[in-house]
């Protein structure tokens, strides 16, 4: 009995030094990373990611382009390789696969703090994990138990489309058959695509739908605006504008702006529309783009997605 008690005090005293976890891994909102976190840090309502009840803790969890972590692994597998603050970085095998993470102290104001970071690669998108630790949460927090929570990340394949559209400041009512969709940003812009990732989204019709913080002052403004916009479409190049006039959306002011154009690696020609729906301190802005050989089907759906979209009661 007496040898029983002292296996258990043992086994005690060995758990009180272990980081304490919660019993899961955890995916922010919207993000195909998710990690187990340490007890004491649950969702963070600002960010994406956990945090500490007092705010202090951080551990902000992202997705990043696919080439991230493929830059990340070419500079740090050199033999003396260095981060940009001189930091040397570390590999970790983490539920994902391999990682590289860095740790330096710095700054948050008048708090000494250490910063840990680390990229991982989720495939098609790099995962990227940014926790910061006052000093005086270091013995809790410890640079051990900060190794163990970066080593159980892993990665979904699909952020469930329920959870994604729960993010977003509108509600969708009509998807027109896309068999893709991923927000592009959190809360911030969303994709409908027939295409993925891996085939690239332009050899088939997409759109893209978000919400733009800055409008034209002046309605006398907007022709030019959309047009502006219309050209400044990320990989939409020798474009060639067919159309731009002042429409209405469901009674709402609005603007349609067409492109012929080239887009993608595989220099695909295009048919590109963009919608501007005006209202409020925020404007609607949609995209929709097809190969030109598919437009006359594609077009339909582009309106049926728009006509669908309704405001967030």
């Amino acid at each position: 009995m007496k040898r029983l008690r002292h296996l258990t005090v043992a086994a005690l005293l060995l758990l009180a030094t272990q980081p304490a976890f919660a019993a899961d891994v955890t995916y922010p909102t919207g993000v195909r990373v998710g990690l187990t976190p340490l007890v004491g840090l649950s969702r963070a309502k600002t960010f994406s990611g956990f945090e500490s009840d007092d705010h202090s803790v951080k551990v902000l969890v992202t997705e990043l382009p696919a080439d991230a972590f493929n830059e990340v692994k070419t500079a740090f597998s050199k033999p003396d390789a260095v981060g940009p603050t001189g930091i040397r970085p570390q590999t970790i095998d983490t539920a994902a696969g391999p990682a590289y993470y860095t740790v330096e102290t710095a700054k948050d104001g008048a708090t000494t703090v250490k910063r840990y970071s680390m990229m991982l690669s989720g495939g098609t998108f790099s995962g990227y994990v940014a926790v910061q630790i006052p000093e005086n949460a270091a013995k809790i927090y410890s640079d051990d138990a900060v190794r163990q929570m970066f080593a159980s990340a892993a990665v979904r394949k699909e952020v469930p489309v329920q959870e994604q559209l729960s993010m977003m400041p509108f509600k969708l009512t009509e998807f027109a058959n896309f068999k893709n969709v991923r927000t592009l940003a959190p809360g911030a812009a969303l994709v409908l695509a027939d295409g993925d990732e891996t085939t690239g989204f332009e050899p088939a019709p997409f759109m893209v739908i978000g919400i733009v913080g800055a409008t034209p002052p002046e309605p006398g403004d907007r022709a030019r605006f959309a047009q502006e916009s219309a050209t400044d479409i990320p990989g939409v190049r020798d474009w060639k504008m067919t159309m731009s006039e002042p429409i209405r959306v469901d009674g709402q002011q609005a603007y349609e702006t067409r492109l012929d154009a080239t887009s993608g690696k595989d220099n695909t020609a295009v048919t590109v529309v963009q919608w501007l729906i005006f209202g409020g301190p925020n404007m609607l802005r949609i995209i929709g783009s097809s190969p030109r050989d598919k437009w006359s089907e594609a077009f339909p759906r582009f309106r049926a997605v728009r006509d669908g979209i309704q405001p967030r009661g």
